[in-house]
């Protein structure tokens, strides 16, 4: 039973957690601090609720800011609080979930504040990659805060009243909020890439629920596994129409449909998501190439091609899922790179970002090719040269150096521009061109694709991959931590 008052903090921890199971950490602590008049001031558990519970079942840890206390900004006892909570979630390999609203750093402690932020930050370090961490805002995440947020594997933002900056809009150069408002949501999720799920209050805390429920507790113990109620062999029609939007394909193949995408308004040509087999979490990056409403009408079209935002999108995805030893599944349809000044600064590396952590993940991976794949944006995205275990085709799936038509051009460039019928010598070494080198027939000849399926199989074929890869043990070379 809590001591703390009944406030928007508190009452978000009870929504958020089973019923009855919340159990309060350090309610009697109050701020230290006599400076400035801070001795007639009432700090209820120094502005912060903190204790653990349980979400279906599963422990987790949450802290929950109250912005009724000084705003909820962060001093000495407050980051106390907290960081004790990481001590005791690593101690018992649990989940952390932060409800945030914060006025930042509290001024009247000073360097005392300042120390507390900085062990939280260290405290957030040690944990990243061992335990899940959650953030969600609900008001303000300013400054220090910003960082901490940035820190979480996740974070949530209510779409409203959330504001989330390092420097408030007004603060920046030549801007304000009514011309930009860089600390909205809207701005967060679908330009900076800085939060992964939006939504009402209710839709956070519910999505929250969800979330925890399906990700291992840590990184050494999995609870998230879940009986499986749809048939293994479920036969998935029309899916071979779905090579467009991809987030549509992973949700047919997996149990029940379920279906939960991350960062979904950021980079959306990229899918990072998670769905179910087999009772299992799956971790998806897919490449998209347009968007359909439930109306099956089409609102948004991308170019099947890599850009900088997706690649490191997806690269940190991977890394979330390989840290806490989540399979990965990939669908690619790729073309090349994005060709735009604004992609060209950044492309290269962001490559190389993906491809690292793709090479570098040890959790089983399997790669379908449902479309086109062409060039080295292809071996970034998850093929067997970079370590896939196990790589599948769609039959009308394209495999290869470049698209036919322009590597005959190329090729057969004295011959096109000497023949009095060019269109049709380019249509004729065109078809020997695909059927030699850039066919899925072609790729699995050589061992680059092991397997050649249906696209109505693709379920029971991953699935069937999956459990054969269950026990994948991989070493590495011995170093600290790569540099990519």
């Amino acid at each position: 039973m809590s001591n703390s008052a009944q406030t928007s903090a508190s009452s978000r921890i009870h929504m958020l957690l089973d019923e009855n199971s919340f159990v309060e950490v350090g309610a009697y602590v109050t701020a230290r601090s006599t400076d400035f008049n801070m001795t007639d001031k009432e700090t209820p558990a120094d502005g912060v609720v903190t204790g653990y519970g349980t979400i279906d079942g599963c422990l987790v840890y949450v802290y929950s800011q109250d912005a009724s206390v000084m705003g909820g900004s962060m001093g000495e006892m407050h980051a106390k609080k907290i960081s004790r909570i990481y001590a005791m979630a690593m101690k018992m390999g649990a989940p952390v979930v932060g409800l945030i609203d914060c006025a930042g750093l509290r001024l009247q402690e000073a360097t005392d504040a300042l120390h507390g932020f900085g062990e939280l930050y260290y405290n957030q370090t040690m944990a990243s990659g061992v335990i899940p961490q959650i953030s969600a805002i609900f008001g303000t995440c300013g400054g220090g805060m910003a960082v901490s947020s940035a820190l979480a594997d996740f974070t949530f933002m209510e779409e409203k009243k959330g504001k989330l900056f390092v420097n408030s809009p007004n603060a920046i150069d030549n801007n304000y909020t009514g011309k930009c408002d860089t600390a909205s949501a809207g701005y967060q999720s679908s330009m900076a890439g800085n939060v992964d799920f939006t939504g009402t209050e209710e839709e956070i805390l519910g999505q929250i629920r969800t979330l925890v429920t399906i990700l291992p507790a840590n990184n050494e113990d999995d609870l998230s596994y879940d009986e499986c109620g749809d048939d293994l062999n479920r036969v998935c029609e029309d899916l071979a129409n779905c090579v467009e939007d991809t987030g549509i394909a992973l949700s047919a193949i997996s149990d029940g449909h379920f279906y939960m995408e991350v960062q979904k308004d950021y980079a959306p040509s990229m899918v990072t998501a998670f769905i179910r087999l087999n009772g299992t979490t799956v971790g998806c990056v897919a490449n998209r190439c347009a968007v359909y409403g439930e109306d099956g009408e089409k609102t948004a079209e991308y170019a099947p091609v890599l850009n900088a935002k997706g690649c490191r999108k997806a690269a940190r995805f991977i890394d979330f899922c390989d840290a806490f030893n989540i399979p990965l599944l990939t669908l690619v349809n790729v073309t090349g790179y994005k060709a735009d000044k604004c992609n060209e600064k950044t492309m290269a590396r962001s490559a190389a970002r993906l491809t690292g952590a793709f090479a570098n993940a040890t959790v089983p991976k399997v790669t379908v090719i449902i479309g086109q794949a062409l060039g080295t944006a292809y071996l970034t995205m998850g093929s067997k040269s970079i370590g896939a275990d196990m790589v599948y085709a769609w039959p009308t799936a394209s495999v290869g150096m470049m698209d036919a038509v322009p590597a005959v051009k190329i090729m057969y460039a004295d011959e096109i521009r000497n023949s009095d019928n060019a269109a049709a010598l380019i249509n004729e070494k065109a078809a020997e061109y695909r059927e030699l080198q850039s066919s899925a027939v072609a790729a699995a000849k050589r061992g680059y694709v092991d397997d050649i399926i249906e696209a109505c199989d693709t379920r029971k074929r991953v699935i069937a991959a999956f459990e054969m890869l269950f026990t994948k043990r991989e070493d590495r070379p011995s170093k600290k931590h790569g540099t990519v």
